[in-house]
């Protein structure tokens, strides 16, 4: 399966990304997809190589690249607990000094990058992302409603606190939603408030807890991995992408 490392020409400078697509001489609908606050990493390209083996090209940018190449902070093999505290020590100031205007320009960035790949094929896109990333992909799909088909969160800080109003983030989203909340993330009244709010706003969706989860579930490098949380979000993730950019 081929894959690259690519430099995305962004308003505050280059990102890198990484890449992944079948190796068929064809082109194939785009995903974008968002990582989780560690950043790019084997795990992460791994998820874009299973996906990419379904049929999509896969573009996973670095989320800060203002900082620096990926890695941007130096990472252990294995993110243990005894490990969180002194990563997320250097990673914090990194996650809030990404504002919704930078996430936003460089969502355009992304996108408009995707879209001219010429392994790209013409029409929407999806959007995807994992904690942090779920809430960037989102706002991603909420700022490009024609070009974005459809969108996924895995164990991300989305609530119900997101429709904002009229003109809140769930109210200006027209692509197809999943949600997949860590049970340590959301509970049942949370879902709930949640999922009212979705259908307040006219969202097609799916959103639910994952059974028995807790944050970072996806992770195969974390503490928090669960195996069969992950064949759930495959099995959610891709039926997704299917109808809206295949089907």
């Amino acid at each position: 399966m081929p894959t690259k490392t690519l430099l995305i020409p962004t308003a505050d400078g280059r990102a890198d990304a990484f890449a992944a697509y079948p190796d068929r001489d064809e082109r194939h609908p785009g995903v974008l997809m968002y990582a989780d606050g560690f950043g790019i990493r084997p795990v992460l390209r791994e998820l874009a190589r299973e996906l990419a083996g379904h049929g999509y090209y896969v573009l996973v940018p670095n989320l800060f690249y203002r900082h620096g190449p990926a890695p941007v902070i130096e990472l252990p093999e294995h993110i243990g607990e005894e490990a969180r505290p002194a990563v997320f020590a250097q990673l914090m100031p990194l996650i809030e000094a990404h504002t919704t205007e930078r996430v936003l320009r460089d969502a355009e960035a992304y996108l408009g990058f995707l879209t001219t790949r010429p392994e790209v094929s013409p029409g929407p896109v999806a959007v995807t992302g994992y904690c942090i990333g779920g809430l960037l992909a989102m706002r991603t799909a909420a700022a490009h409603p024609g070009q974005v088909a459809a969108v996924a969160g895995f164990h991300g800080p989305v609530g119900a606190d997101e429709s904002d109003g009229p003109h809140g983030l769930l109210s200006r989203l027209t692509a197809r939603v999943h949600l997949g909340h860590a049970e340590t993330d959301m509970t049942p009244e949370a879902l709930g408030r949640l999922n009212r709010a979705l259908d307040a706003a006219g969202v097609d969706y799916t959103s639910e807890i994952y059974p028995g989860t807790v944050h970072g579930f996806t992770m195969a490098d974390t503490d928090a991995f669960d195996p069969a949380a992950l064949r759930l979000h495959w099995d959610r993730l891709l039926p997704l992408l299917d109808r809206t950019l295949t089907g």
